[in-house]
């Protein structure tokens, strides 16, 4: 047992040690909308504050609508920017992403900074309240939805930027698409994985579509950071605790979103995979054109949509 703490422990080290990216950008935001998912806490919390102090127009749109409350006071605060904005959107539930957006798009006239930060991790089996198995319903199906409803406006505000929230996670994953719910046989470590290649696969297939559009976007890998994304596992939580000097801070974790939301010259890369603040190695299944591809259509004939 102690070999196993020693190893872990020079593992985040490691980690640590070359967890250095920072976001070097000093772009300034007056005049610009940006719209954050779970930004009432860790990461996203964070990546609000510092697009706050930059003068954006930040809506901290999250489950927890009194949580959200409590992190854009603070923010404010903190900022004295008093354009840091909460509304309600639950990712698990399809009528709640469509109705923040409907709001959304008839408060604002303009968005030039998506981030799709929200997300679950090793839940145990679940459905959300449209049937989708939690992982894939949260942390793609329901980004996927959200950004097919606020791409016109996206589109409108050119130069604009979508950031999706990845993992090195996605390096485990798997598209089953004989067993995309995960009811034949399910993992919740794995579903999360499968979850996060399914981010990356969104994102390529997103960039080749909206080419010539104006709009970019990037998958990020924020890093190993302590946050309450792994509150559904115990040893994940006690993990974090005893080795959290080697763990990312959320403002740490943050620097790669920043950075592929502020970058100046990113433009051709849009598509790309970054850690640490720069272009990171990407698995071969994340790379795969055709499953690409097929899970954009099977994702569009889930959430009933059409997008071409």
């Amino acid at each position: 047992m102690l070999a196993i703490l020693g190893l872990l422990t020079s593992f985040l080290s490691f980690l640590k040690f070359f967890a250095g990216g920072v976001c070097r950008s000093n772009v300034q935001l007056p005049g610009k909308v940006v719209v954050i998912t779970g930004a009432n806490t860790g990461i996203g919390k964070e990546t609000a504050r510092e697009l706050a102090r930059r003068g954006a127009r930040v809506y901290i749109a999250c489950r927890d609508v009194l949580k959200g409350e409590s992190a854009a006071s603070e923010i404010r605060a903190d900022t004295k920017n008093s354009q840091v904005l909460v509304r309600k959107l639950d990712l698990s539930d399809t009528k709640s992403i469509r109705a923040f957006a409907e709001g959304f798009l008839a408060e604002e006239k303009q968005l030039h900074i998506l981030i799709n930060n929200a997300g679950v991790m090793m839940c145990p089996y679940s459905k959300t309240a449209d049937g989708f198995e939690t992982h894939l319903g949260v942390n793609h199906l329901g980004h996927f939805l959200l950004t097919h409803l606020l791409l016109e406006r996206l589109k409108e505000s050119t130069p604009a930027r979508v950031v999706n929230l990845s993992s090195v996670a996605h390096h485990v994953g798997k598209i089953h698409f004989h067993d995309l719910q995960g009811e034949k046989r399910y993992s919740r470590g794995f579903a999360y994985c499968h979850s996060k290649l399914a981010n990356m696969l969104f994102t390529r297939e997103l960039a080749k579509r909206l080419q010539g559009t104006g709009v970019t976007t990037y998958a990020v890998h924020p890093g190993v950071v302590s946050s309450e994304l792994v509150r559904h596992s115990f040893l994940l939580c006690l993990l974090w605790r005893i080795f959290s000097p080697f763990v990312k801070s959320a403002r740490e974790g943050a620097q790669t979103s920043l950075h592929c939301a502020l970058a100046e010259g990113l433009e051709p890369l849009s598509g790309k995979y970054f850690s640490d603040c720069k272009r990171a190695w990407v698995s071969p299944r994340a790379r795969d054109n055709k499953t690409a591809e097929r899970l954009w259509n099977v994702s569009c004939e889930l959430l009933g949509i059409q997008w071409d």
